[in-house]
Protein backbone atom coordinates (compact mmCIF):
# COMPACT_ATOMS: atom_id res chain seq x y z
CA UNK A 1 0.00 0.00 0.00
CA UNK A 2 1.76 3.50 -0.93
CA UNK A 3 2.69 5.59 1.89
CA UNK A 4 2.74 3.30 4.50
CA UNK A 5 4.09 4.82 7.55
CA UNK A 6 7.44 4.00 8.80
CA UNK A 7 5.96 2.91 12.11
CA UNK A 8 4.61 -0.14 10.40
CA UNK A 9 7.37 -2.27 10.40
CA UNK A 10 6.33 -5.61 11.58
CA UNK A 11 3.82 -8.10 9.51
CA UNK A 12 4.34 -11.19 10.31
CA UNK A 13 1.41 -14.80 10.29
CA UNK A 14 0.65 -16.30 13.29
CA UNK A 15 -0.68 -19.82 14.05
CA UNK A 16 -4.12 -19.24 15.67
CA UNK A 17 -5.89 -22.60 15.15
CA UNK A 18 -4.58 -26.25 14.88
CA UNK A 19 -7.40 -28.01 13.55
CA UNK A 20 -8.18 -26.62 10.57
CA UNK A 21 -5.18 -25.07 10.72
CA UNK A 22 -5.55 -21.27 10.72
CA UNK A 23 -2.98 -18.40 10.35
CA UNK A 24 -4.52 -14.34 11.04
CA UNK A 25 -1.73 -12.55 8.50
CA UNK A 26 -1.03 -9.50 11.24
CA UNK A 27 0.36 -6.04 11.40
CA UNK A 28 2.34 -4.85 14.45
CA UNK A 29 3.84 -1.69 15.20
CA UNK A 30 5.66 -3.10 17.48
CA UNK A 31 6.78 -6.79 18.32
CA UNK A 32 6.28 -7.79 20.88
CA UNK A 33 3.46 -5.05 21.64
CA UNK A 34 4.36 -4.31 25.25
CA UNK A 35 2.59 -0.51 25.29
CA UNK A 36 -1.12 -0.34 25.88
CA UNK A 37 -1.57 -2.61 23.12
CA UNK A 38 -5.01 -1.77 21.18
CA UNK A 39 -6.15 -4.65 19.22
CA UNK A 40 -7.81 -3.68 16.05
CA UNK A 41 -11.00 -6.14 14.40
CA UNK A 42 -11.30 -4.73 10.97
CA UNK A 43 -15.53 -5.60 9.11
CA UNK A 44 -16.88 -6.68 6.23
CA UNK A 45 -15.56 -9.48 7.01
CA UNK A 46 -14.48 -10.10 3.57
CA UNK A 47 -12.31 -7.23 3.59
CA UNK A 48 -9.36 -6.92 5.20
CA UNK A 49 -7.66 -4.51 7.67
CA UNK A 50 -6.14 -1.76 5.80
CA UNK A 51 -8.75 0.49 5.44
CA UNK A 52 -8.82 1.42 9.59
CA UNK A 53 -4.58 2.19 9.22
CA UNK A 54 -5.41 5.71 8.39
CA UNK A 55 -6.24 7.22 11.12
CA UNK A 56 -5.72 5.13 13.81
CA UNK A 57 -1.40 4.59 12.43
CA UNK A 58 -2.04 8.46 14.72
CA UNK A 59 -1.91 6.60 17.84
CA UNK A 60 1.55 4.72 17.14
CA UNK A 61 4.00 6.65 19.23
CA UNK A 62 2.21 6.21 22.10
CA UNK A 63 1.10 2.72 22.21
CA UNK A 64 0.95 -0.69 20.07
CA UNK A 65 -1.42 -1.39 17.60
CA UNK A 66 -2.12 -4.98 16.62
CA UNK A 67 -4.07 -5.51 13.24
CA UNK A 68 -5.06 -8.60 12.22
CA UNK A 69 -6.85 -9.61 9.01
CA UNK A 70 -9.81 -12.42 10.28
CA UNK A 71 -9.75 -16.13 9.12
CA UNK A 72 -10.33 -16.01 5.57
CA UNK A 73 -9.68 -12.60 4.99
CA UNK A 74 -6.80 -10.53 3.39
CA UNK A 75 -3.56 -12.31 3.40
CA UNK A 76 -4.95 -14.87 6.59
CA UNK A 77 -5.75 -18.75 6.10
CA UNK A 78 -8.53 -19.14 3.27
CA UNK A 79 -9.82 -22.08 1.95
CA UNK A 80 -11.44 -23.47 5.22
CA UNK A 81 -14.68 -25.48 5.01
CA UNK A 82 -18.01 -22.88 5.69
CA UNK A 83 -18.86 -24.18 8.32
CA UNK A 84 -15.60 -22.86 10.11
CA UNK A 85 -16.26 -19.44 9.40
CA UNK A 86 -18.51 -17.94 12.30
CA UNK A 87 -18.56 -15.46 14.74
CA UNK A 88 -17.40 -18.11 17.72
CA UNK A 89 -14.21 -18.97 15.31
CA UNK A 90 -13.27 -15.71 14.71
CA UNK A 91 -13.17 -14.80 18.39
CA UNK A 92 -11.38 -17.80 19.45
CA UNK A 93 -8.78 -16.48 16.78
CA UNK A 94 -8.28 -13.29 18.30
CA UNK A 95 -7.71 -14.74 21.98
CA UNK A 96 -5.39 -17.05 20.07
CA UNK A 97 -3.57 -14.07 18.65
CA UNK A 98 -3.51 -12.54 22.00
CA UNK A 99 -2.08 -15.39 23.69
CA UNK A 100 0.48 -15.64 20.68
CA UNK A 101 1.79 -12.08 20.97
CA UNK A 102 1.61 -12.35 24.50
CA UNK A 103 -0.69 -9.63 25.87
CA UNK A 104 -2.72 -10.42 29.22
CA UNK A 105 -4.81 -7.61 28.24
CA UNK A 106 -5.74 -4.82 25.27
CA UNK A 107 -7.62 -2.29 24.85
CA UNK A 108 -10.06 -2.97 21.28
CA UNK A 109 -11.78 -1.54 18.95
CA UNK A 110 -13.99 -3.10 16.74
CA UNK A 111 -15.53 -1.58 14.01
CA UNK A 112 -18.94 -1.98 11.85
CA UNK A 113 -19.08 -6.24 11.94
CA UNK A 114 -15.54 -6.01 14.17
CA UNK A 115 -17.49 -4.11 16.64
CA UNK A 116 -19.99 -7.14 16.78
CA UNK A 117 -16.88 -9.42 17.03
CA UNK A 118 -14.83 -6.82 19.86
CA UNK A 119 -18.36 -7.21 21.82
CA UNK A 120 -18.25 -10.96 21.77
CA UNK A 121 -14.28 -11.29 22.33
CA UNK A 122 -15.31 -8.57 25.69
CA UNK A 123 -18.55 -11.28 26.95
CA UNK A 124 -16.11 -14.51 26.41
CA UNK A 125 -12.60 -13.41 27.51
CA UNK A 126 -13.30 -10.43 29.91
CA UNK A 127 -9.93 -10.42 31.39
CA UNK A 128 -8.29 -9.50 28.05
CA UNK A 129 -10.10 -6.51 27.29
CA UNK A 130 -9.27 -3.52 29.46
CA UNK A 131 -11.22 -1.32 27.50
CA UNK A 132 -13.71 -1.22 24.32
CA UNK A 133 -14.63 0.73 21.25
CA UNK A 134 -17.24 0.12 19.32
CA UNK A 135 -16.78 2.15 15.95
CA UNK A 136 -20.03 2.38 13.36
CA UNK A 137 -21.14 -0.71 14.92
CA UNK A 138 -24.43 -1.52 17.44
CA UNK A 139 -25.04 -3.03 20.76
CA UNK A 140 -29.11 -2.98 20.21
CA UNK A 141 -30.71 -4.76 17.06
CA UNK A 142 -31.05 -2.98 14.17
CA UNK A 143 -35.38 -2.49 13.83
CA UNK A 144 -36.89 -3.04 10.50
CA UNK A 145 -37.92 0.35 9.86
CA UNK A 146 -35.06 2.01 10.95
CA UNK A 147 -34.41 3.99 7.95
CA UNK A 148 -37.46 4.63 6.88
CA UNK A 149 -38.57 7.24 5.15
CA UNK A 150 -35.06 8.22 4.79
CA UNK A 151 -34.97 9.54 1.04
CA UNK A 152 -31.26 10.57 0.76
CA UNK A 153 -30.07 6.76 1.82
CA UNK A 154 -32.48 5.25 -0.23
CA UNK A 155 -30.76 7.42 -2.92
CA UNK A 156 -27.18 6.79 -1.63
CA UNK A 157 -27.96 2.82 -1.30
CA UNK A 158 -29.08 2.13 -5.26
CA UNK A 159 -25.96 1.24 -6.92
CA UNK A 160 -25.55 -1.32 -3.80
CA UNK A 161 -29.28 -2.39 -3.87
CA UNK A 162 -29.04 -2.91 -7.95
CA UNK A 163 -25.86 -4.97 -7.44
CA UNK A 164 -27.34 -7.52 -5.37
CA UNK A 165 -30.64 -7.77 -7.23
CA UNK A 166 -28.34 -8.16 -10.20
CA UNK A 167 -27.68 -11.82 -9.08
CA UNK A 168 -30.39 -12.64 -10.29
CA UNK A 169 -29.86 -13.06 -14.39
CA UNK A 170 -32.78 -10.40 -15.13
CA UNK A 171 -30.40 -8.27 -13.18
CA UNK A 172 -27.63 -7.81 -15.30
CA UNK A 173 -27.94 -4.93 -17.19
CA UNK A 174 -28.82 -2.80 -14.07
CA UNK A 175 -25.47 -4.18 -12.19
CA UNK A 176 -23.22 -2.78 -14.97
CA UNK A 177 -24.71 0.60 -14.71
CA UNK A 178 -24.79 0.86 -11.16
CA UNK A 179 -20.63 0.06 -10.46
CA UNK A 180 -19.54 3.32 -11.91
CA UNK A 181 -16.25 1.47 -13.41
CA UNK A 182 -15.71 -1.31 -10.66
CA UNK A 183 -16.93 -4.19 -13.21
CA UNK A 184 -17.44 -4.52 -16.67
CA UNK A 185 -21.13 -2.76 -17.86
CA UNK A 186 -23.12 -5.88 -18.05
CA UNK A 187 -20.89 -8.03 -16.25
CA UNK A 188 -22.90 -9.85 -13.25
CA UNK A 189 -19.99 -10.14 -10.80
CA UNK A 190 -19.44 -13.28 -8.43
CA UNK A 191 -16.96 -14.56 -5.28
CA UNK A 192 -14.04 -11.53 -5.09
CA UNK A 193 -15.27 -10.21 -7.32
CA UNK A 194 -18.95 -9.79 -5.66
CA UNK A 195 -17.42 -8.43 -2.61
CA UNK A 196 -15.47 -5.72 -4.22
CA UNK A 197 -18.05 -4.48 -6.25
CA UNK A 198 -20.30 -4.13 -3.64
CA UNK A 199 -17.45 -2.13 -1.66
CA UNK A 200 -17.47 0.41 -4.54
CA UNK A 201 -21.11 0.38 -5.64
CA UNK A 202 -21.54 1.40 -1.74
CA UNK A 203 -19.74 3.94 -1.24
CA UNK A 204 -21.49 6.80 -1.40
CA UNK A 205 -23.64 5.22 1.43
CA UNK A 206 -20.74 4.26 3.30
CA UNK A 207 -18.96 7.91 3.35
CA UNK A 208 -21.17 11.30 3.86
CA UNK A 209 -19.11 14.01 2.41
CA UNK A 210 -18.32 13.47 -1.05
CA UNK A 211 -14.70 15.23 -0.87
CA UNK A 212 -14.02 12.43 1.29
CA UNK A 213 -15.36 9.73 -1.54
CA UNK A 214 -11.63 9.92 -3.65
CA UNK A 215 -9.59 8.54 -0.32
CA UNK A 216 -12.50 6.26 0.21
CA UNK A 217 -11.90 4.82 -3.07
CA UNK A 218 -8.41 4.91 -2.93
CA UNK A 219 -8.67 2.86 0.18
CA UNK A 220 -10.67 0.46 -1.82
CA UNK A 221 -8.57 -0.44 -4.27
CA UNK A 222 -5.66 -1.63 -1.87
CA UNK A 223 -8.40 -3.95 0.25
CA UNK A 224 -6.98 -7.75 -0.51
CA UNK A 225 -11.27 -8.76 -0.81
CA UNK A 226 -11.99 -12.24 -0.21
CA UNK A 227 -16.11 -14.37 -0.35
CA UNK A 228 -14.77 -16.59 2.45
CA UNK A 229 -17.74 -15.83 4.59
CA UNK A 230 -19.88 -14.73 1.54
CA UNK A 231 -20.97 -18.18 0.85
CA UNK A 232 -22.56 -19.73 4.30
CA UNK A 233 -24.03 -15.53 4.44
CA UNK A 234 -25.85 -16.78 0.87
CA UNK A 235 -26.61 -19.88 2.16
CA UNK A 236 -28.14 -18.89 5.24
CA UNK A 237 -26.04 -21.29 7.62
CA UNK A 238 -23.56 -17.85 8.60
CA UNK A 239 -24.62 -17.56 12.86
CA UNK A 240 -25.58 -14.15 13.85
CA UNK A 241 -22.39 -12.01 15.34
CA UNK A 242 -24.44 -10.13 17.50
CA UNK A 243 -24.49 -11.51 21.22
CA UNK A 244 -27.80 -12.51 22.90
CA UNK A 245 -28.76 -9.53 25.80
CA UNK A 246 -25.24 -7.54 24.71
CA UNK A 247 -26.21 -4.57 26.09
CA UNK A 248 -27.27 -6.28 29.65
CA UNK A 249 -24.15 -8.43 29.60
CA UNK A 250 -21.55 -5.60 28.79
CA UNK A 251 -23.30 -3.64 31.42
CA UNK A 252 -22.82 -6.63 34.00
CA UNK A 253 -19.35 -6.47 33.20
CA UNK A 254 -18.61 -2.94 33.45
CA UNK A 255 -15.58 -2.86 31.18
CA UNK A 256 -15.62 1.08 29.98
CA UNK A 257 -16.95 1.26 26.34
CA UNK A 258 -16.71 3.91 23.88
CA UNK A 259 -20.05 3.81 21.23
CA UNK A 260 -17.99 5.80 18.48
CA UNK A 261 -20.85 6.59 15.58
CA UNK A 262 -21.36 8.40 12.70
CA UNK A 263 -24.36 10.60 13.07
CA UNK A 264 -25.42 10.10 9.01
CA UNK A 265 -24.71 6.13 9.34
CA UNK A 266 -26.66 4.09 6.90
CA UNK A 267 -25.83 0.80 8.19
CA UNK A 268 -26.09 0.81 11.89
CA UNK A 269 -28.30 3.81 12.79
CA UNK A 270 -26.55 6.63 15.38
CA UNK A 271 -29.93 6.54 17.25
CA UNK A 272 -28.87 3.07 18.36
CA UNK A 273 -25.49 3.94 19.96
CA UNK A 274 -27.48 6.75 22.27
CA UNK A 275 -30.05 4.04 22.88
CA UNK A 276 -26.97 1.63 23.84
CA UNK A 277 -24.82 3.91 26.09
CA UNK A 278 -28.17 4.97 28.32
CA UNK A 279 -28.45 1.49 29.16
CA UNK A 280 -25.04 0.42 29.88
CA UNK A 281 -24.01 2.51 32.79
CA UNK A 282 -20.02 1.94 31.91
CA UNK A 283 -20.41 3.27 28.17
CA UNK A 284 -20.41 6.45 26.33
CA UNK A 285 -21.82 7.61 23.25
CA UNK A 286 -19.65 9.94 20.83
CA UNK A 287 -21.77 11.01 17.43
CA UNK A 288 -19.62 12.83 15.15
CA UNK A 289 -21.87 15.58 12.42
CA UNK A 290 -21.50 15.02 8.83
CA UNK A 291 -19.96 11.53 9.23
CA UNK A 292 -21.52 8.18 7.75
CA UNK A 293 -20.62 4.37 8.43
CA UNK A 294 -16.77 5.32 7.26
CA UNK A 295 -16.84 8.01 10.17
CA UNK A 296 -12.93 7.93 10.19
CA UNK A 297 -13.08 8.63 6.78
CA UNK A 298 -15.52 11.37 6.60
CA UNK A 299 -14.04 12.50 10.22
CA UNK A 300 -10.76 11.47 10.99
CA UNK A 301 -9.47 13.94 12.92
CA UNK A 302 -12.44 14.29 15.39
CA UNK A 303 -12.92 10.69 14.79
CA UNK A 304 -9.06 9.62 16.11
CA UNK A 305 -9.87 12.43 19.10
CA UNK A 306 -12.60 10.79 20.20
CA UNK A 307 -10.35 7.14 20.59
CA UNK A 308 -7.79 8.92 21.89
CA UNK A 309 -9.12 10.81 24.48
CA UNK A 310 -11.00 7.68 25.57
CA UNK A 311 -7.80 5.55 25.72
CA UNK A 312 -6.12 7.96 28.11
CA UNK A 313 -9.53 7.63 30.96
CA UNK A 314 -7.99 6.27 33.97
CA UNK A 315 -9.47 2.70 34.35
CA UNK A 316 -11.45 2.20 37.42
CA UNK A 317 -10.99 -1.47 39.62
CA UNK A 318 -11.93 -4.63 37.50
CA UNK A 319 -13.22 -7.83 39.04
CA UNK A 320 -11.08 -9.65 36.62
CA UNK A 321 -8.06 -9.34 37.33
CA UNK A 322 -6.70 -12.79 36.03
CA UNK A 323 -7.11 -12.74 32.04
CA UNK A 324 -8.14 -16.20 32.36
CA UNK A 325 -10.45 -16.45 35.06
CA UNK A 326 -13.92 -16.96 34.36
CA UNK A 327 -13.53 -16.82 30.57
CA UNK A 328 -16.26 -20.00 30.03
CA UNK A 329 -18.98 -18.73 31.98
CA UNK A 330 -18.56 -15.59 30.15
CA UNK A 331 -18.70 -17.09 26.68
CA UNK A 332 -20.87 -15.26 24.14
Amino acid sequence: MPGVPKQLIYEKHVGVCGDPAVELFTVLTADPPVRDPLLVIHGGPDWDHTYLRDPLLGLADHRDLIFPDLRGCGRSSRGLPDGHYTPDAATDDLVALLDVLGVARADVLGFSYGGLLAQRLALAAPGRVRRLVIASSAVLPVPADAFAGWAERDRRTAAETALWSSMAPSGAAACGSALSGAVAPGAVPSGVELTRAAAFAGAEANVWRPEALDDYRERLAHVRFSAEWLRPWRAGTLPPARPDDAAGRLAALGVPILLLHGRQDMTFPAVLAERAARLIPSASAVLLDEAGHMAHVDRPGPWLEAVSTFLRRSLPAFPHDDPYDDEEEHRA
